[in-house]
């Protein structure tokens, strides 16, 4: 005899092979409404994971958060076996201990959620950051950046006028009169870090002053150590945390979503 009163909890896989296998089921359910090349409007996916605290190491080691990547390929294989054709450079965004939003469909047997991201409908997202200096002079040592419309311009002097004439308000400036030599080879207008509401990150640009042959822009991964640079003023970098940025030869620049003193 069929038990209606049987509990969920006898559903609800209790190892990390479990979770990773009702993960996975659940993605590819939502995927396959993208089924026969439906997915080329695809920009990312959101996996949204809020479990309690006893279960959290597992699905921790369910989604691979040592190696993303790997997960990655077992979404991608998902696609492949139903034709979902996921363009090249799209991105899977694993985010542990958040509340699911409103917006992302939830799963039945395992603590997660899912969001399919395109052009037109993304979860907007708020957040804070820091911007520490680590070579260079300037006002403060320590700047606070929150997410929104304004862009947080970085360069030489605080008002500085540019090629075309006109002058611009540099929010994180290095004074030309300060006697620290890194300084001088920042540009007035040599970069800027806007937030992206469609990606839910920070991003840094370079500005005119800030691509080559002028002064350049590196940036450097506190995880993979590889070197970055900014060649156009069209093209930005998603900042991570620990990101590294040199303006022009020596005056380094580093994000966190931490204040000073709470890594």
């Amino acid at each position: 005899m069929f038990n209606f009163f049987k509990n969920d909890k006898a559903d609800r896989p209790a190892d990390v092979k479990g979770i990773r296998y009702e993960l996975l089921q659940f993605i590819k359910q939502e995927l396959q409404k993208a089924e026969g090349g439906e997915g080329g409007n695809i920009r990312g996916l959101n996996l949204y994971i809020n479990a309690p605290a006893a279960d959290k190491s597992l699905y921790e080691a369910a989604v691979h958060t040592e190696e993303p990547g790997v997960f990655k390929d077992e979404v991608q294989r998902i696609a492949d076996d139903y034709a979902v054709n996921l363009p090249q450079n799209w991105q899977l965004e694993v985010i542990i201990d958040e509340e699911l939003p409103a917006e992302a469909i939830r799963a039945k047997n395992v603590d997660a959620a899912f969001f399919i991201k395109t052009a037109s409908n993304f979860i907007k997202q708020s957040a804070s950051a820091y911007i520490r200096v680590l070579g260079g002079e300037t006002e403060q040592k320590e700047y606070h950046i929150q997410s929104g419309k304004d862009k947080i311009n970085i360069g030489r002097d605080k008002k500085a006028q540019a090629d075309d004439g006109f002058f611009r308000n540099n929010h994180i400036a290095f004074p030309s009169d300060a006697a620290d030599e890194a300084n001088k080879y920042v540009s007035r207008q040599h970069a800027h870090i806007e937030w992206s509401d469609e990606a839910g990150k920070f991003y840094i640009y370079a500005d005119e002053g800030g691509i080559p042959p002028r002064n350049k822009i590196k940036i450097r991964s506190e995880k993979s150590e590889d070197v970055i640079k900014l060649s156009s003023t069209h093209i930005g970098h998603q900042l991570q945390e620990g990101d590294q940025i040199i303006l022009g030869q020596s005056a380094v620049l580093e994000f966190s979503y931490q204040p000073a003193g709470h890594e």
